[in-house]
């Protein structure tokens, strides 16, 4: 087994992450930016440790003291939906991260990355399909960075990036505690983009697992069930008692994506369709 660093431990996927890889028997060290999640970062079985990915000194540091087998990059900053700033961590922290893990010598790092980036068109894309780098909405900020991410990540020996649909399930912002569901419960969905591929946290997790040991590249992780924001802002919105009456223009178009290719490296979402279990 691996001695695996999850940096951005404390996030949506990697706390759920951290026991998932301690039940595979890995050896797991997770980092947080904030001291009080250090116990629960314990707790899952995993090493705790403190650290800023914007602190290049500090990062290198902490990998050099790890020394993993294996990088999974899990580093957001979205939790007061700050764009400007996740921005930021894609690009200075993942270049922090990439910089440390070569200079000790780990050759494998599984990334974060986002599926519904690619060129606009009516058929699923597949992990070659460009991205859209030229899209004047979100993409000034989003996508970009996105780019800078994967190049990053490409420097490793085997540099693995997930593109992960958008996030569901407990703990993200379409949980009836999240970010979005007072929107809903008002009749209100602003969508990140028009057409949405989803995956519910726990098959992304599933998916992470298993990634330690996928060849390098980019790799779709999405349900079976891509669908416009107007098919499903109204189902998100009746589930909290409301009818939707405001569905703003997305501020991107969006691409339905394909999961052919994790499928066939041995993962399958145990929740296919985000009609399910959307709400739960």
């Amino acid at each position: 087994m691996a001695r695996i660093l999850v940096a951005g431990a404390s996030g949506v996927i990697g706390r759920r992450l951290l026991p998932a890889l301690v039940l595979a028997g890995h050896e797991v060290h997770g980092t947080t930016r904030r001291e009080e999640r250090i116990e629960r970062i314990q707790a899952s079985g995993a090493h705790g440790m403190l650290l800023d990915a914007l602190d290049g000194d500090a990062v290198h540091a902490a990998v050099r003291e790890v020394h993993p087998d294996v990088v999974i990059h899990q580093l957001t900053d979205l939790a007061q939906l700050d764009f400007a700033g996740n921005a930021r961590v894609r690009t200075d922290g993942t270049r922090h991260l990439v910089d440390a893990a070569l200079a000790v010598g780990v050759e494998r790092m599984v990334a974060q990355s986002i599926a519904w980036a690619y060129r606009p068109g009516a058929t699923p894309a597949d992990e070659s399909t460009p991205l859209d780098l030229d899209d004047e909405g979100t993409g000034r900020r989003t996508y970009p960075s996105i780019a800078g991410l994967e190049a990053q990540v490409a420097r490793m020996p085997v540099g693995v990036v997930l593109r992960y649909g958008l996030f569901y399930g407990p703990g993200t912002w379409y949980a009836p505690d999240g970010a979005l569901a007072e929107q809903a419960r008002q009749g209100r969905v602003t969508p990140t983009t028009d057409m949405t591929s989803w995956v519910h946290v726990d098959d992304a997790v599933a998916a992470t697992v298993l990634a330690v040991e996928w060849p390098a590249g980019a790799v779709n992780v999405v349900d079976d069930d891509p669908a416009p924001a107007a098919e499903w802002a109204p189902i998100f919105c009746r589930g909290f008692g409301a009818e939707l009456r405001e569905l703003s223009p997305a501020p991107a178009p969006g691409r339905a994506a394909s999961n052919a290719l994790a499928r066939s490296r041995g993962w399958a979402p145990e929740h296919p369709t985000w009609r399910e279990s959307l709400l739960d």
